[in-house]
């Protein structure tokens, strides 16, 4: 009895191919990395005869999505191409038309598509339309990392809340500070330079009024950009002439008192906070101190995401990373998930999700 053949030699080099221009595809999204919120990142490569004929990205919110920007570049060439996009392309219109519509005045064939688009005025919607146009469409190459890419915006345009992620800078025995509260430096020049990087792709930063009275931390970004500053002081303890405050406009600095946000138990209600923040765009908030917000944040199951930055230290005698826990039961500890681990110069930085 014959075997049958399950893939053709044409379907594995046509499988490998959309892989490589999806890829490009993914590389050209990355270019919006913290510059296209509240929007996602996007990329899109027009493809032709095995040759790129046009590429292009979101490059930032209100400009042209990556679908139109790569159409533009192709012009009349793009007629009879296959248009390979990160993300399921809008077919609503918002701060730009839709680019479904663009996509079928270009003349476009063959839609590969990679991650479906959460918002639900898409949501499948908009591969559905195309395919009622006669436009040949596939879906799902590379899905779960492209999704993975825009996990804020996925969080924030589905909840209406903000991705929360919890930045630690610790010791190998969980020390985020001196008995005395310095904690200048922990980690590593270069490693302070690369989450300054990292910090580039949030909306916001929030630290607590003790991080900012011990520290006096500027909040900075690498490139630098406008970025938000939460600051949670209960007591209005904030200085006029707080280093974070130098060179940014009111409109950007969000402090919470008593008298103008809710407590929970005695503190800002961090939840309260959060969902302020998601009503007015704030897709991403990057918690950055100090151990007592990080642990609040944790026990109230509204991080979503850890980055946690270990020195070759040992301290001894210390304040604790993460205040305020108090499992009952181990199994009661908060434990991550999906967990990656990179060396950052001499540090090690360990990424994870809280299991809610």
């Amino acid at each position: 009895m014959k075997a049958t053949q399950r893939n053709k030699p044409n379907d594995v080099e046509d499988m490998n191919n959309d892989f490589i221009y999806m890829n490009r595809a993914w590389e050209l999204a990355l270019k919006g990395f913290g510059q296209t919120s509240p929007n996602p990142m996007v990329g899109a490569v027009l493809v032709k005869s095995g040759k790129i004929i046009a590429e292009g990205y979101h490059h930032y919110c209100g400009a042209d999505h990556a679908e139109v920007d790569a159409l533009k570049k192709a012009g009349v060439k793009a007629r009879g191409t296959t248009l390979y996009v990160t993300l399921e392309p809008c077919g609503h219109s918002g701060r730009t038309p839709p680019c479904t519509q663009a996509i079928l005045k270009a003349g476009i064939k063959k839609v590969i598509v990679g991650a479906l688009d959460p918002n639900g005025l898409n949501n499948g919607k908009s591969l559905k339309f195309l395919r009622q146009q006669g436009i040949e469409v596939k879906q799902g190459l590379l899905a779960d990392e492209l999704t993975h890419l825009n996990e804020a915006f996925n969080r924030w345009i589905t909840k209406d809340k903000p991705f929360v992620t919890a930045k630690i800078a610790q010791t190998l025995d969980g020390k985020i500070a001196a008995l005395d509260g310095r904690s200048k430096w922990i980690t590593s020049a270069f490693a302070r330079d690369y989450a300054h990087r990292l910090r580039f792709g949030f909306d916001a930063i929030m630290v607590g009024i003790n991080t900012v009275l011990k520290d006096n931390p500027q909040l900075r970004t690498l490139p630098a950009k406008r970025i938000k500053k939460i600051i949670l002081d209960t007591h209005g303890k904030l200085s006029p002439r707080a280093k974070l405050l130098e060179g940014t406009r009111p409109q950007d600095v969000f402090v919470f008192t008593r008298k103008s946000a809710p407590l929970y138990n005695g503190k800002i209600d961090l939840k309260w906070v959060l969902k302020f923040l998601g009503e007015r765009e704030v897709t991403s908030v990057l918690i950055e101190g100090g151990g007592a917000v990080v642990g609040e944040a944790l026990a109230r199951n509204l991080v979503d995401k850890m980055m946690i930055y270990i020195a070759p230290k040992i301290m001894g005698e210390g304040i604790q990373a993460a205040r305020g826990l108090k499992p009952k039961t181990l199994g009661k500890m908060v434990h991550l998930k999906e967990m990656t681990f990179d060396k950052i110069g001499e540090d090690i930085l360990i990424q994870g999700y809280p299991q809610k």
